[in-house]
């Protein structure tokens, strides 16, 4: 490593012995009248010089400090921003390092977060409030009101990136009709699309100001206060072990009947398609400890259902007590592979499972979004003798062709995921499915296409979420596979898939119909303020009217329904996405599990 005088002397920060020494007059002359001096294409603020620096470190005492200006908001005599000088082997870093707390006069800074994509998303966006909270922010609902807006975004295909693009245009338009009396508005850029384009945002119009990517929400403090100084900022740090464990969600909806527990982050599956494993990272368990503290925490609020989040959820693995790291690893579902060895050690889904189901008799349970590979004998026979646990599973196929699976890194054919979905069936009567389709994927066929539609036709779903397939940078579909598909034809093809999607789901719907459903109430129907709206066990939508509701549990006076109430309702019709009925009585989850 070069002595620090040597790199110093070469940045042209410091002049060689001798030297005379650069006037007013010379300095304006490189620097331009009323300019800043430019360091690595950044106008730096005004701050101390290093020979204020050096000469204190010469003399062996700190001695006194130049005067700052105040940091915008200040008040007199507040700590002023400090600068730090590094050196390292190829040159010389200045960061400026500012006071987080020192932001506002008389007011704390307002934020405004926007989210996009999938329920990871939602559990972020209640991560990073909880540390922008505690850092000293103020949580706005009015974009008009805001300092900052940070948007947490996705990735995953091409139209969630575009919405990003569009939004961020009519930020634009805000940011230049910001009044000049209000500090100029900081726009931040979070999550996957943060990870996967972070050069292409910072430069697009230099509009953003901060980009965080997944793994770097702690961060978000210093990289806001970075951008305060007019700098832009970023952080897409990927990390092995980060899972936000320490850190307990601000539900962003108060008062709400249903909250998200993210239980693990990545995901180690790396199928062809996916960009997740680029922009979300490897996978990591939270401590079974920290999220039942959060399930408890949940509970005690109020909430009524908590879903447990993942890429891969039922993969978890904890590793953090000591005594279960050499715990053989579960067999997968049969037929299945991965493109990774087994992974011994650690406590697994179905302990999580069990242990959170526990806590509250009358909290229902979820877990999204699972892999058919991790679904082990246990976990299928938990779902079925505890009450609580939700009889829906989540089985993405993605797929009906075994040759398609196979260009996907999927691990399974057509044949392997039609005997898992029996065998879920007959351990698990009555249980609602929902899956996953892309059509339109590399090298797909018309054939390909109509083994998916006869897929979706044998297992008929309840729920289904179908794409047209985007290909993404980075993944292996984009190395090694041609996107040959031509638009019209993914067009036309998810048109059919969405169709045959409807037209089972109707069907298994129509089932239910004279059937009782215990129906957890959300709140008022979108609709009709007369009419209540929930969901099932099956997670499918139930409408019914808002009347007085005699209670099962109790003699009293009867009353109506509220957020939060478990509701039997007897469904009267069905469609493919929703069930109708009429109200008997309002009851509980467990007294409801002990009647049948």
């Amino acid at each position: 490593m070069l002595p620090a005088s040597r790199v110093l002397r070469a940045a042209g920060l410091l002049r060689p012995p001798g030297a005379a020494p650069r006037t007013g007059a010379a300095r304006r002359a490189r620097c331009g009248t009323g300019q800043r001096p430019v360091w690595r294409g950044f106008a730096l603020p005004a701050g101390p010089d290093l020979r204020h620096f050096l000469r204190a470190a010469a003399a062996g005492q700190p001695g006194p400090s130049p005067e700052l200006p105040p940091e915008p908001g200040c008040t007199p005599g507040a700590p002023k921003g400090l600068w730090v000088f590094g050196v390292g082997a190829v040159g010389v870093s200045l960061t400026p390092l500012l006071w987080p707390r020192c932001r506002v006069k008389g007011s704390r800074k307002a934020v405004y977060l926007e989210t996009y994509g999938c329920q990871m998303n939602v559990s972020d966006t209640e991560i990073v409030w909880a540390i922008l909270q505690k850092n000293g922010y103020a949580r706005t609902k009015e974009l008009g009101e805001a300092d900052v807006v940070l948007l947490v975004t996705c990735s995953v295909r091409e139209k969630a990136e575009q919405a990003i693009w569009n939004r961020l245009q009519h930020l634009k338009a805000l940011k230049a009709r910001r009044p000049q009396a209000r500090a100029p508005l900081r726009v931040g850029i979070l999550g996957c699309m943060a990870k996967r384009l972070k050069e292409e945002i910072l430069h697009r119009e230099k509009l953003v100001d901060i980009v965080a990517g997944p793994d770097a929400y702690r961060d978000l403090p210093r990289l806001l206060a970075v951008a305060e100084s007019g700098q832009q900022a970023a952080n897409v740090l990927l990390s092995l072990d980060e899972t936000y464990a320490d850190i307990l969600p601000v539900q962003t909806s108060a008062g709400g009947t249903a909250a998200f527990v993210s239980i693990m982050r990545g995901c180690d599956n790396m199928c062809s398609y996916c960009i997740v494993p680029f922009t979300r990272g490897r996978e990591r368990s939270r401590p079974i400890a920290s999220i039942l503290q959060e399930v408890r925490m949940l509970s005690d609020q109020g909430v009524k259902e908590v879903t447990l989040l993942g890429q891969n959820v039922n993969s978890f693995r904890d590793l953090s007590e000591v005594q279960f790291q050499s715990v053989a690893a579960p067999g997968l579902s049969r037929g299945f592979s991965t493109v990774y060895k087994a992974k011994p050690g650690g406590l697994r889904f179905s302990h999580l499972l069990d242990q959170v189901s526990r806590i509250d008799p009358e909290m229902r349970i979820r877990f999204t979004s699972p892999h058919p590979k991790d679904f082990p004998d246990e976990v299928l026979q938990l779902i079925q003798e505890r009450h609580n646990i939700c009889k829906q599973l989540h089985l993405p196929a993605q797929s009906g062709s075994t040759r398609v699976l196979e260009a996907m890194r999927r691990g399974y054919t057509r044949e392997a995921y039609l005997e898992l979905v029996h065998h879920v069936r007959d351990s698990i009567p009555g249980v609602s499915l929902s899956s996953d389709f892309i059509t339109g994927f590399c090298g797909e066929t018309e054939e390909d296409h109509l083994q998916t539609v006869s897929l979706l036709r044998e297992v008929r779903y309840n729920v289904g979420f179908l794409f047209a397939y985007s290909m993404r940078q980075k993944t292996r579909a984009h190395h090694r596979l041609q996107d040959d598909v031509p638009a019209d034809v993914k067009k036309r093809r998810l048109e059919q898939l969405i169709a045959t999607f409807r037209e089972e789901a109707a069907r298994a719907n129509a089932a239910l119909v004279g059937q009782a459903q215990l129906v957890l109430v959300e709140g008022p129907s979108k609709r009709s303020a007369s009419e209540l709206c929930g969901r099932n066990d099956g997670n499918i939508k139930v409408i019914f009217p808002d009347t007085e509701l005699e209670d099962a549990a109790e003699r009293g006076a009867p009353g109506r329904a509220q957020p939060g109430d478990y509701v039997m309702v007897k469904v009267t019709s069905a469609s493919s996405q929703t069930l109708r009925g009429v109200p008997l009585y309002r009851t509980t989850l467990s007294r409801a599990a002990a009647s049948h």
